[in-house]
């Protein structure tokens, strides 16, 4: 080693201790408690449990101290392709009788949510021995298996172990029993979905499916229909390409370990498959932007400062149906504007002839770590309480049973800021891959990713503050 590379060596620690020193000030001076924020089935799950301000602001710190770690220190590009590519096989995914057994499966959770969530509270069933399907949402299988089973559990196995919602999918199970058009949409199918989940969201916050079964066994009806019948149009193109709850799994299953290539089960180490090339258009870069706002929106309208706000912006004139829906757009065109900007300006620090459009396509996957992390930092809480109501459904759904939850220890909250800093980390080194497999040199991939780094830290910024908040039931709705 020179003398000068070791001198630069010094200085990228020194710096790192300076950072250190900052936080370590920021945390004397500021220490306190705050609340983290927790999922909600309608009223029955917020709970808020005690956080120490100083750990908030420490791991915001050492946000700072570990992205510079990763982007300065990781330089050996035969380390970085050898984690980007080692795959160890498991075994084959060609067993027939696992795959039927999986999609019968969906099918019988989905005919479980239709059939609990449209008999709730009704007393003259079609079912023998059966008086009555309960309403409350903390007993009826159909709002226990969407939100509890799916929307947290499913989906958190989908980036924390692998992606299985293709075959579960009984939707997609229910299309390929029916011919296909085989023709092709004339839009971008990242637009398509990218609106369509942002609706999805919308009617998720303004509506009360978290406490309606029947709404909520509808809504699925009326999304299994469209989504049907566009597989009949498309063909199962549609749900790599269209639907926005296929792509949501999907993504978040890139972030994975587990991953089926070539009819093979796979082991990669986690986040490899962010730094893999499958974003193609501009309607993919917007639809892996919606996940992350999305996410965040979801939790940032259960905040109290959101309340104040909401109340203050109609008392000045804004109709309250439009609030929600302005909200979601704006703050969407926020994240993706704020991301192509650092795009933008990383390029000309880099100082390349790479288009703006292939770099960001390249690093938007990256971000996908940060959705998973502060996903699993809003949900894991509200599944593991509501877990013994979930397992009691799932062992008779047809029966009112007994609703009990699990009270989590106080030093719970904390998994929450460590789940939104491991996303972080995970999304740096995800971008560090991808900013040395395109530059050939080294300073032009540390350079492209300055400005990246920087939106990263404020998208995580965003997530540990609202899982920082208290949890308030949001206004107008």
């Amino acid at each position: 080693m020179t003398a000068t590379r070791a001198r630069r060596q010094r200085r990228r620690w020194v710096r790192v201790f300076c950072g250190s020193l900052v936080a370590l000030t920021v945390t004397v001076l500021f220490a306190g408690r705050a609340l983290a924020h927790g999922g909600s089935l309608g009223s029955n799950a917020g709970r808020g449990v005690a956080v120490p301000t100083w750990l908030f602001l420490a791991t915001g710190g050492g946000v700072v101290g570990v992205s510079f770690i990763l982007s300065s220190l990781a330089t050996d590009r035969a380390f970085l392709r050898y984690v980007h590519d080692y795959r160890y096989t498991l075994g084959s995914t060609r067993h027939s009788l696992l795959v039927g057994l999986g999609r019968a499966v969906g099918l019988a959770g989905l005919a479980v949510v239709l059939a609990t969530g449209l008999l709730a509270g009704r007393t003259e069933l079609p079912v023998p021995l059966l008086t009555e399907v309960p309403t409350d949402p903390l007993r009826n299988a159909a709002i226990l298996f969407v939100w509890s089973g799916w929307w947290a559990g499913l989906a958190m196995s989908a980036y924390l172990v692998g992606n299985g919602w293709p075959i579960l999918n009984p939707f997609r199970t229910i299309t390929r029993w029916l011919p296909s058009l085989d023709r092709e949409l004339p839009v971008d199918g990242g637009w398509l979905a990218t609106v369509g989940l942002l609706t999805l969201i919308w009617i998720e916050v303004v509506s009360p499916l978290a406490d309606a079964p029947q709404l909520l066994a509808t809504t699925v009806a009326v999304y299994g229909l469209v989504t049907v019948l566009g597989g009949v149009v498309v063909g199962d193109d549609y749900f790599t390409e269209y639907d926005p709850l296929s792509r949501v799994f999907s993504a978040y299953g890139r972030v994975a370990s587990l991953t089926t290539e070539d009819g093979r089960l796979r082991l990669r180490y986690p986040g490899a498959g962010l730094q893999t090339s499958w974003v193609d258009s501009s309607g993919d870069i917007a639809f892996v932007v919606a996940l992350l706002w999305g996410t965040t929106y979801d939790g940032l309208v259960a905040t109290v400062p959101w309340a104040a706000f909401a109340r203050w912006v109609v008392g000045v004139g804004l109709p309250a149906p439009l609030l929600y829906p302005l909200a979601l757009v704006v703050g969407f065109a926020g994240f993706l504007g704020v991301y192509l900007l650092a795009i933008r300006y990383g390029r000309r620090l880099a100082e390349t002839t790479r288009s703006t459009a292939e770099l960001a396509a390249r690093f938007a996957p990256s971000l996908l770590a940060i959705a998973a992390g502060y996903h699993v930092a809003h949900y894991l809480g509200y599944f593991l309480n509501l877990l013994p109501a979930l397992a009691n459904a799932l062992v008779n759904p047809l029966s009112p049973g007994q609703a009990f939850l699990v009270t989590l220890p106080s030093w719970f909250g904390l998994a929450s800021l460590v789940f939104v800093l491991a996303g972080h980390i995970l999304a740096v080194w995800a971008a560090h891959g991808v900013g040395y497999e395109l530059f050939p040199s080294r300073i032009q991939a540390v350079r492209s990713q300055y400005l990246l780094t920087l939106v990263m830290m404020f998208y995580t910024m965003s997530s540990l503050w609202i899982v920082s908040r208290p949890y308030a039931a949001p206004p107008f709705i």
